[in-house]
């Protein structure tokens, strides 16, 4: 059996490492591409996908085209041994970004879709 770390790291009622199982942990992983900056880790500069930096851009179509490369780009590039990216869609909703991704796990070709919010600087950032 794989032990899949939970995201972020929390321990167990028995004060162990919590783990996941593999939907879970991919989805942690996923999480990470996308809300790490580029630069933000040391020893791998150009890991994440440079979805914060959007953060305050002013919210429009070209926004979310932009951030559709983003996150394919990245996802592709960290996650291609895990995962096949089948779509990534992206919606500017009022003040927020809605990022929108259906995969499928290599390993079992169990498909899944997740979304995962971010507010630009017209919903007063982070």
């Amino acid at each position: 059996m794989t032990l899949h770390v939970h995201f972020p790291l929390q321990f167990d009622g028995r004060g162990r490492t919590r783990d996941d199982d593999e939907a879970l942990w991919i989805r942690g992983l996923i999480e990470q591409v996308l809300f790490t900056m580029p630069g933000e880790r040391v020893m791998r500069p150009d890991f994440g996908s440079g979805l914060r930096e959007l953060v305050f851009a002013p919210n429009s179509p070209e926004l979310a085209a932009t951030t559709q490369f983003l996150v394919q780009s990245a996802l592709q590039q960290w996650m291609a041994d895990l995962i096949t990216v089948e779509r990534v869609e992206i919606s500017a909703i009022d003040a927020s970004l809605s990022v929108n991704i259906n995969y499928a796990i290599r390993r079992t070709g169990n498909r899944y879709q997740e979304t995962f919010l971010q507010e630009t600087a017209q919903g007063g950032g982070i």
